[in-house]
């Protein structure tokens, strides 16, 4: 007897259903199938066997991530092995809805693994009536648990490196291309229009964005003198241009506008003028955006081919995922499809046509140049893709090898094999990140001893301080009586140095020393004599005087 379990993957956990005995042709009947979106009949068919929630959003994410990428996680691998029978009289069979799951789980387990018919129908009764078959789960908190991990796991596949995001090169492009058609189709009508007032200047001037600012320029034709042959000089560049814009202005035979009509004709040019303006600049960023995420591919074929070769893949992952064959075609499927149809000759390139390789190969060699190319963008593309330092040296190497090639088939010398070549460029790659790692060393070096030197400074400071305090000490006088700290002493001299008279100001002269000495006797001189009196002696005097009176 067969034992079927069928595994489902929810937001929740896992969950494992024993299907009860029912012929596999009968389920797959029009009224079986119907069934399964009643409750109560589905019930009788599926029991739930076993449930592992998981513990956190993470855990959720962790195990999805791992089940659409076709890997057995270890949660999985361990709810399987603990509540899947093994043994007994009935053989076990796993049913697993996802075919490349169902692979893993056959290498993993022991159990065999089934895959569509019965185990697809009822993975859809389950999907239908999961949260009535799980006790304790209801529909509010299924549908929240599916939510929460479709966010995670969408904000999970959406995340990568800022610096390097093919998403932009895909939209720079199709705009520049679209730019292009715009440009083209709005300075055509320029042309129209101006053209009826000056049709002479069609011929004169070819190029759409130059005719556009001239015909904002010049306005009306008859005000167009010698004074305005300069400005004329510095849109054409050329001098002669310019002075037959200005001959063939006096003898036009154009019809005669309104002002009102030339405004309008003068902003219509001025739009188409900025529009080109912007195009340069749009063609300058999809150039350093592509130096950044496919340098090798930018430097093999170009930046606006390797550019137009991501977008048509949809990313530069499945570029790198194409074979050489496909890339040398990819662009001209409907060519493709079309000679196969009609058993005709293939077409030989697609978008790689617009190198500038297959323009230089001979006739009989566009077709060996461009498979040879093709399988040179593949390598790029790889490189680009899956290394972790972004650099160009791959990518010149791999021209130079093409650059070889064109020569061997118009000259017959022998190019350099595509080992030696590689070799070349590890080496080139394995310098320039020496170099890299030396100039980090460096600088840090450089750091660190000017921090050592600082340190070095403040502790010999701090050892100048602490011997001058240690020689304050022992100079001050020892004694109870006669002690002085240091810092009485430096009140002392600060007090002293505000009392001496400033030099600088000049109010006192310098006593010479004969001075002095005539000071010290006139001092000596002017003392009044000291009685031997005391303030006792005083009082006793008085009192004797009070008596004598009374």
């Amino acid at each position: 007897m067969v034992l079927l379990h069928v595994l489902f993957e929810h937001a929740a956990g896992y969950a494992l259903f024993a299907v009860k005995e029912v012929e596999e042709i009968g389920m797959l009947l029009p009224q079986v199938e119907a069934s399964v979106l009643s409750l109560g009949k589905f019930n009788s068919m599926v029991s739930l066997a076993a449930f592992f929630p998981f513990k956190s959003a993470q855990a959720a994410l962790e195990n999805m991530n791992a089940i659409s990428e076709g890997v057995v996680h270890a949660d999985l691998k361990l709810f399987l092995e603990t509540n899947l029978p093994q043994s007994g009289k009935k053989k076990s069979v796993l049913g697993v809805s996802d075919g490349k799951i169902g692979a893993a789980l056959q290498e993993e387990l022991s159990s065999s693994i089934q895959t569509g018919g019965v185990v697809a129908e009822i993975t859809r009764g389950l999907r239908l009536h999961f949260h009535s078959l799980v006790k304790g789960l209801t529909a509010l908190a299924a549908s929240k648990a599916q939510l929460g991990l479709g966010h995670s796991y969408s904000r999970a596949k959406v995340k990568f490196n800022v610096n390097r995001v093919d998403n932009m090169i895909i939209q720079s492009i199709a705009l520049l291309d679209q730019l292009d058609k715009d440009i083209n189709t709005f300075s055509m009508r320029v042309r129209e229009w101006y053209g009826y007032h000056f049709p002479e200047l069609i011929k004169i001037v070819s190029d759409n964005s130059m005719y556009c600012r001239l015909a904002q320029l010049i306005g009306n034709r008859k005000e167009l003198s010698e004074e305005n042959l300069e400005s004329l000089e510095e849109v054409v560049m050329d001098s002669a241009k310019a002075q037959a814009i200005l001959d063939a202005s006096r003898s036009s035979m154009g019809m005669d506008i309104s002002p009102i009509d030339l405004i309008n004709i003068e902003r219509f040019s001025s739009r188409v003028v900025s529009l080109a303006a912007y195009r340069l600049e749009l063609q300058e960023y999809l150039r350093s955006k592509m130096s950044q995420v496919a340098p090798n591919l930018a430097a093999l074929i170009g930046e606006v081919v390797g550019a137009r070769l991501i977008s048509h893949a949809g990313s530069l992952t499945n570029l790198a995922k194409y074979p050489a064959s496909t890339v040398q075609i990819l662009g001209a499927e409907k060519a493709l499809f079309r000679a196969l149809k009609t058993r005709g000759n293939t077409p030989k390139y697609g978008l790689i046509f617009h190198s500038t390789f297959i323009g230089r190969a001979a006739a009989k060699n566009k077709g060996r140049i461009s498979r040879y190319l093709a399988n040179k963008c593949t390598i790029a593309s790889r490189i680009d893709c899956f290394s972790e330092l972004p650099t160009s040296v791959f990518g010149d190497k791999l021209r130079e090898q093409v650059e070889e090639r064109l020569s061997f088939y118009e000259t017959g010398d022998v190019p350099r094999k595509n080992v030696d070549v590689m070799k070349e460029a590890l080496k080139e790659v394995s310098l320039r990140f020496l170099l890299l790692i030396f100039k980090c060393l460096v600088k840090g070096l450089t750091n660190g001893e000017s921090k050592e030197d600082n340190t070095l400074k403040k502790k010999k400071k701090k050892k100048q301080a602490a011997e001058e305090m240690e020689a304050q000490a022992e100079e001050a006088p020892s004694g109870e009586n006669g002690e002085e700290t240091s810092a009485k002493k430096k009140k002392k001299r600060k007090a002293e140095s505000e009392e001496a008279p400033d030099a600088e100001d000049g109010a006192e002269e310098t006593e010479t020393p004969a001075k002095k000495k005539k000071r010290k006797t006139d001092a000596m001189d002017t003392q009044p004599e000291e009685t031997p009196e005391t303030p006792v002696t005083e009082k006793k005097k008085k009192k004797k005087k009070k008596d004598a009176a009374e």
